[in-house]
């Protein structure tokens, strides 16, 4: 589904991404491992356009993304939900869902009603304005939106960073239906433990390289990859 081939990109002089290669097939879940500042958000930029890569290639069901504007890349059917949640303050959250409202088919997936049944808090604050939720009622709102693009894949970057333990937890639960129902996921956290629960394959990387690749066993029988790349 989606591949991504020997990616190179940074800021200006500053070149932050040297080679980083992983792919993703159809209902598959994959993270992208790694310690602040290693790349990881530089990827998910590259990726969805907003950053132009100086080298490598992406493609996404066989057509190559590099260069194409952010909107065309969301168009293919590619959903992402960015560091820091990003919703729109001023609008209501049923407003921040249909804002995004996108369908690939006569009968979409994703309708305000399915979010509210995949999310049922953003039901009972839907004629909130976005300024007026939680951190995890705002996550959750991100994550919605996101769906409500129907995309095939979905992406989300540092996916519970900062919430609660019990609103992670209700993440976790999200992204583990998601995966039941056949959406294919890449998702960055910290949460090593949650994400080898219930994800196929991990990415790690280093200073801009892919340095580690394996499944969730692997990565759990294996306690020297978290010691040298994943702890602080």
């Amino acid at each position: 589904m989606l591949a991504v081939s020997h990616l190179q990109a940074g800021y200006g002089a500053a070149q932050v991404l040297f080679d980083i290669s992983l792919r993703i097939d159809a209902g598959e879940v994959v993270t992208l491992l790694g310690r602040n500042g290693m790349g990881k958000t530089t990827t998910v930029k590259a990726i969805m356009g907003l950053l132009r890569p100086s080298g490598g290639d992406i493609s996404f069901e066989t057509r190559a993304l590099a260069g194409l504007p952010s909107y065309k890349i969301a168009q293919c059917g590619i959903g992402l939900v960015p560091e820091g949640r990003q919703i729109f303050p001023t609008l209501t959250v049923d407003e921040n869902l249909i804002a995004t409202a996108a369908s690939r088919k006569s009968t979409p997936r994703w309708t305000l009603d399915a979010v509210h049944g995949l999310f049922p808090r953003l039901k009972e604050r839907r004629g909130n304005l976005g300024t007026q939720l939680s951190g995890g009622e705002q996550q959750m709102l991100a994550i919605g939106r996101a769906l409500m693009t129907n995309p095939r894949l979905l992406i989300l970057d540092e996916a519970t960073e900062g919430l609660a333990p019990l609103i992670r937890a209700e993440i976790w639960a999200c992204l583990k239906r998601l995966k039941s129902e056949g959406q294919a996921i890449l998702v960055i956290d910290k949460n090593v433990d949650a994400l080898t629960a219930f994800a196929d394959r991990h990415v790690v990387v280093e200073k801009g390289r892919v340095v580690w690749t394996g499944t969730s066993s692997e990565l759990k029988n294996d306690p020297t990859i978290k010691d040298r790349f994943l702890h602080v």
